[in-house]
C-alpha cells in the first residue's frame, strides 16, 4: 500500500514539475514578443513609431528586428538574468515615471544610458545576433560606413577581438536620441570612445 502511494506521489510530482516549468516556458516566451513589449501605451507610442522610421523596420532585405531581438537574449540563463532586472521597469510602470509625453522625454536619457551601458557590458550580444564584423563584404557597404567597419573587419580576419562593439558607433540606429547624450556619454567611462559620433537614423 505505502508502495503504491510512493509511487503515486513521484508520478504526481512529474507530472506536475512539467505542467510548472511548461508554464514558465510559455510566460517567458509570451513576455519575449514584440505584442507584449507594445502592451504598453509608453512603449507603443514612443520608441515603437520611432522604430518604423529605421533601417531595422523596413529594408530591402525584408529582414525586420523586433523589440526583443534587440533587448533581449536569446541563451536562456542570460534571458531570465534580463527578465529579472526588467522588474525594475515593472516598478517605473505602477510608479507612473513615463506615463506621459513629456515624462518619456525627460526621462529619456536615463534609459538610454542604461540600454547602452547593458550593450556595451555584453559586447553588443544582441547586435551581433545578426551582425558579424567577419560576414561583412565592405565593398557593398556605403564609403563611410566602410570606413569606418574596416579596421574591425581586419582584426577578426587576424584573429582579433574587434577594439570597438556596435554600441560604440550605433547609438541612434533604432530610437532618437537624447538631448545630452553627447555629454553625458563623454563623461561615462564606460561609453566613452573617442571620435567616434552615435549613427543617425536614416
Amino acid at each position: 500500500m505505502l508502495k503504491k502511494i510512493f509511487s503515486g506521489t513521484i508520478i504526481i510530482g512529474i507530472l506536475l514539475g512539467i505542467a510548472l516549468w511548461g508554464g514558465f516556458n510559455w510566460t517567458l516566451e509570451l513576455t519575449n514578443t514584440e505584442k507584449f513589449c507594445i502592451s504598453c501605451h509608453e512603449m507603443e507610442d514612443n520608441v515603437y513609431q520611432e522604430l518604423q522610421e529605421t533601417v531595422h523596420w523596413s529594408n530591402r532585405t525584408g529582414v525586420r528586428a523586433t523589440c526583443p531581438d534587440c533587448h533581449v537574449p536569446k541563451e536562456w540563463i542570460h534571458k531570465i538574468v534580463r527578465k529579472i532586472r526588467a522588474s525594475n521597469e515593472l516598478f517605473h510602470k505602477l510608479m507612473g515615471t513615463i506615463d506621459t509625453p513629456e515624462k518619456f522625454e525627460n526621462y529619456r536619457l536615463t534609459m538610454a544610458m542604461s540600454e547602452w551601458k547593458r550593450m556595451k557590458s555584453t559586447n553588443s550580444r544582441e547586435c551581433r545576433n545578426c551582425h558579424n564584423f567577419g560576414s561583412m563584404n565592405l565593398e557593398k557597404q556605403e564609403e563611410r560606413s566602410a570606413e569606418r567597419h574596416d579596421p574591425h573587419v581586419f582584426e577578426v580576419l587576424d584573429g582579433k577581438e574587434p577594439s570597438k562593439t556596435c554600441i560604440d558607433c550605433h547609438k541612434g540606429i533604432a530610437h532618437h536620441l537624447p538631448e545630452g547624450w553627447e555629454e553625458a556619454v563623454k563623461n561615462d567611462p564606460m561609453l566613452k570612445v573617442e571620435d567616434e559620433p552615435a549613427e543617425e537614423q536614416k
